[in-house]
């Protein structure tokens, strides 16, 4: 018809066949079996119909291959859909019902072993605790030194002294007393006194 007529759908790939293609080759080929009983034209009639007869299970084979491919390959998608979707309902009957979390709130997998084990307050107060420990033994670690260094035993009196002075003057704790002590010898010791 178009392109040369009912004859050029055997020219067609397999795969390019519309259901026109399929009636213009069952045309063709019942034309020639027809003048095959016809009689006269008998060897190049034969040799024609075989000739298309051949084209027609080529292209039948060729269908059904390609169809035999994509049916195995839609045969392994859905075993693949199938088992992803018992996945997902073993893991819904698993689980329970979610709660809905507000824009502070968080989930922690309990199991995890990197989780968050403190909240920030509790992390800041540490620090701070930490902070305030790290200042103690620095004032600890000078006085040692003073000691080694026989500063301390030396300046004894003076530092004496200064306690009394400080406890006379102050009514303050025996905690705010030893703190005054302490920086009191610090600085005698940084100064040379």
């Amino acid at each position: 018809e178009e392109d040369g007529g009912p004859e050029s759908a055997l020219e067609k790939s397999p795969f390019q066949l519309t259901a026109a293609d399929v009636y213009d080759i069952s045309s063709v080929v019942g034309r020639d079996l027809l003048q095959l009983r016809a009689g006269p034209q008998l060897p190049a009639a034969r040799a024609r119909l075989q000739f298309r007869i051949v084209r027609v299970l080529e292209m039948l084979e060729a269908l059904v291959s390609e169809s035999s491919v994509a049916e195995e390959q839609l045969r392994r998608e859905r075993g693949s859909l199938r088992r992803e979707l018992e996945q997902l309902r073993a893991a819904a009957r698993g689980s329970a019902p979610q709660p809905s979390l507000g824009p502070d709130q968080m989930v922690i997998d309990l199991t995890d072993p990197n989780r968050p084990r403190f909240t920030l307050q509790e992390l800041r107060d540490v620090l701070q605790e930490r902070n305030q420990l790290k200042a103690q033994l620095l004032v600890v670690q000078e006085e040692l030194q003073c000691y080694k260094s026989g500063i301390i035993s030396q300046k004894r009196d003076q530092t004496e002294e200064l306690e009394k002075e400080a406890s006379g003057s102050s009514a303050g704790t025996s905690k705010d007393s030893e703190e005054k002590t302490i920086i009191k010898r610090l600085f005698s010791f940084k100064h040379g006194k």
